[in-house]
């Protein structure tokens, strides 16, 4: 039998090199989705942010510039969303972004 000298790579880690930072929304992504309800109503929802943020405080503020009604809901694998009524994506992003909470590169738009 033939001997190969062949070496295994080990396991790449890709994100072994990112900078542990402490800036908002540097960890994870922000993940803004639009799921469609009955008809032509539809639900934008927000996950990802960081824990430590008062997520009412943010929903009410969404609330108010947006003119929507909304929720915070609990959920046991992705812990808490904020959901929106109608289509938000492109607001949420942008008011997210100008609030500081999350750097742009940072959000992941998801749907249609």
């Amino acid at each position: 039998m033939v001997e190969l000298d062949i070496q295994i790579p080990s396991a790449f880690d890709p994100f072994a090199e990112a900078q542990d930072t402490d800036a908002p929304g540097a960890k994870e992504n922000v993940h803004i989705r639009v799921q469609q309800r009955n008809g032509k109503k539809c639900l934008t929802t927000v996950q990802g942010l960081k824990k430590d943020f008062s997520y009412e405080k943010i929903l009410k503020d969404l609330k108010k510039e947006f003119c929507c009604n909304g929720n915070v809901v609990q959920d046991k694998e992705l812990g808490k969303i904020i959901q929106l009524q109608g289509d938000q994506r492109k607001n949420v992003s942008q008011f997210l972004v100008q609030a500081g909470l999350v750097k742009k590169d940072r959000i992941k738009i998801h749907g249609f």
